[in-house]
């Protein structure tokens, strides 16, 4: 049995983001809006916790594995990329791949797009019957495939191939962190 792995991408630069710090350093209920993220996905149950950094500076806990992209300004692609390497370097059949500055998605959303059953090359989260498209787990078929540079991840393979797409209906929601209005909204409600 090979290792069920997910993949956190924290390493873009947050350019949308006007406050003092980082988005992904940014307060969010008491604590930094990426350790949202964190929890659930480890909470999920992985085998291996991978998170790929860049930009902002995250302390990581015990157990989980950090990746520095030192190509993290050229795009999401380049993060996703170190994180496929990871997942290769495990040997694993697929990778689940979330974003840090989604603090909404929950372990239970984690765990059925990675439970979703082997035959499908693409899983995709849906909420309310809308792709969301996080977290994605993507076979490792797929992976040469994938961008190795620019601000996409595996978007483009979802348009290309959309026969080899499984939607899995989750709960939560994808609500980004991308700059202080959509922090102010997720603070007041």
């Amino acid at each position: 049995m090979t290792p069920r792995i997910a993949a956190l991408l924290a390493a873009g630069g947050g350019t949308r983001y006007t406050g003092p710090t980082h988005k992904l350093l940014a307060e969010l209920r008491g604590r930094p809006v990426w350790e949202w993220a964190l929890e659930h996905v480890v909470a999920a149950g992985f085998d291996q916790v991978v998170v790929v950094t860049g930009a902002a500076d995250l302390a990581l806990p015990p157990g989980v594995t950090g990746r520095q992209n030192p190509r993290w300004a050229q795009g999401m692609a380049t993060s996703l990329q170190v994180a496929v390497a990871a997942a290769d370097a495990w040997g694993a059949d697929s990778v689940t791949v979330g974003l840090a500055d989604q603090p909404f998605i929950t372990p239970q959303a984690w765990q059925a797009v990675a439970d979703a059953p082997a035959e499908h090359r693409l899983v995709i989260a849906t909420y309310g019957g809308a792709p969301g498209p996080n977290p994605v787990r993507l076979r490792r078929d797929v992976w040469p495939l994938l961008p190795t540079e620019g601000d996409e991840g595996a978007r483009s393979l979802l348009h290309v191939h959309p026969e080899w797409v499984h939607h899995v209906p989750c709960l939560g929601s994808t609500a980004d962190i991308d700059t202080p209005e959509d922090l102010a909204r997720w603070k007041s409600s």
